[in-house]
């Protein structure tokens, strides 16, 4: 034996409407300011070229110390 629902049934769904716009509205216009960027290197440039050079530096000292023994690959 089936169940009977004790709702209604329902009611089908209303047309939508169609979106009722303003005619005559112009579109927003936003104003832009374009900035030049400054030229040279930046900060993050000079920290790089900084650590590049004391890590040549600490190669070269490392190679000396290493040459005094007759180790060294640049001299010694």
């Amino acid at each position: 034996m089936a169940r009977r629902s004790s709702r209604a049934p329902k009611k089908p769904a209303k047309a939508a409407k169609p979106a009722r716009g303003r005619k005559s509205a112009a579109p927003a216009v936003a104003e832009v300011e374009i900035v030049e960027e400054s030229g040279g290197t930046g900060w993050e440039a000079g920290v790089a070229i900084v650590t590049s050079l004391l890590l040549v530096a600490a190669i070269v000292c490392v190679d000396m110390m290493r040459g005094w023994y007759g180790e060294g690959l640049f001299g010694g």
